[in-house]
């Protein structure tokens, strides 16, 4: 049996910095009841819940859902890394495609602490090391000190570089082009618009690779999703305008160490094969679509999934930029709410904070930030380690 899964209600709370946030049980309590009452429907018609985070302990999902309700539903927690939210979106999806449920809920927060990212954990192997760290210390042999993250994404981008000529103001431009799209979204950590100029005379953290805003902050915040069956959708009146048309969860091929390329290492493999299988699945071609929400947790990210995601040929992403076809009067809108960049990145909440702005967007509902004739929209959520979930929206 395969039902049709439709997003009948969406949910996001503002993202802001760490240490000004409510705790994890708050935030996410408080997406929940948004989604709920967005959907219009009673907690209690929730048949399955799946919690997403990546910072906390066991049941942290239940915590958080039982200041909504205690309805003794099953709640499974998801842990992908970055990926994580549209992980639990993706086991909704599933649920009600399947017919197991006729409802299910998805969410994600995180309480996130400043800094760069790190392991809690010091006395056992990390995740994302296996069979890839000898690529990674090979190919960033010349910045071991720098923190995990920053080397494997800086890692890729200076790859491009060197393959394409790809320039660093590039990148700068697509951190310009988030600014100006978050300042229209109220729910943004990031509203201040820069210039690719002011990008650029930011703090150096790798000479010719990247400054400070090149790279997306620590956040906190929480985001929610429900999914739920047609037949379920109009026995309780719900709004039925967004359907989940494709969806693809990849994990990691043996090209990513066996390649020796740092733009393997971050998932560009991965990203390709999900986006076909959407694609595929679907029947749509990657041109069809006007707006995207992407995972740009450095702009150098941002640029290779232009590439990975089919929207410009590979070793194009540069020209993609520099004729405006990232952005409104262009080819595809990519990150409207001001992504990752701006818009903040909380790690369990990010991928469904992007299932929030894509159906805004397909309902026509999101205001300044609106892209005119939207009728599909594409998500992209990446976690190393590795995990990759590609989601296509249409309006039903």
């Amino acid at each position: 049996m395969s039902q049709k899964p439709y997003v009948v209600g969406v949910g996001m709370i503002p993202f802001v910095k760490p240490g000004t946030s409510g705790s994890y049980i708050e935030m996410g309590a408080q997406a929940v009841r948004l989604a709920l009452a967005d959907a219009d429907l009673d907690y209690r018609l929730v048949q399955q819940a799946y919690a997403g985070y990546v910072y906390g302990d066991s049941t942290c999902g239940q915590a958080a859902l039982y200041e909504v309700g205690m309805s003794g539903i099953p709640v499974l927690n998801v842990n992908n890394n970055c990926a994580t939210g549209s992980s639990a979106l993706f086991l909704a999806r599933q649920a009600v495609e399947s017919g197991a449920v006729d409802c299910a809920l998805a969410f994600g927060f995180e309480q996130m602490q400043p800094g760069a990212l790190k392991s809690v954990w010091d006395d056992r192997p990390r995740a994302t090391t296996h069979m890839t760290q000898s690529v990674i210390d090979e190919l960033t042999a010349d910045v071991p000190e720098m923190p995990s993250a920053l080397r494997m994404f800086g890692g890729a981008g200076r790859e491009h570089m060197h393959k394409y000529g790809t320039q660093m103001s590039t990148f700068a431009a697509i951190r310009a082009k988030a600014s100006r799209h978050a300042a229209n979204n109220p729910l943004a950590l990031f509203r201040k618009i820069v210039s690719s100029e002011d990008v650029m005379n930011e703090q150096l953290i790798w000479p010719g690779v990247m400054t400070r805003l090149m790279a997306c902050p620590p956040t906190c915040g929480a985001a929610a999703a429900i999914i739920c069956s047609e037949a379920f959708a109009r026995k309780h009146g719900l709004n039925t305008d967004v359907v989940i048309l494709a969806q693809s969860l990849t994990t990691d091929s043996p090209v990513c160490h066996e390649a020796r390329s740092m733009i393997e290492v971050v998932g560009f493999d991965m990203a390709q094969r999900a986006a076909k299988a959407v694609y595929e699945k679907a029947g749509v071609d990657p041109q069809d679509i006007r707006v995207v929400e992407l995972h740009d947790c450095f702009a150098h990210n941002e640029l290779l999934t232009y590439e990975s995601l089919g929207l410009c040929p590979v070793g194009g992403a540069e020209r993609f930029v520099l004729d405006g076809d990232n952005s409104y009067g262009g080819q595809v809108v990519t990150n409207p709410s001001g992504g990752l960049l701006s818009k903040g990145h909380p790690l369990g909440a990010t991928g469904l904070a992007q299932c929030y702005e894509l159906t805004h967007q397909l309902r026509g509902t999101a205001d300044k930030r609106q892209v005119e004739g939207a009728s599909l929209a594409l998500q992209h959520n990446l976690g190393l380690g590795g995990a990759c979930v590609v989601t296509l929206y249409g309006r039903s």
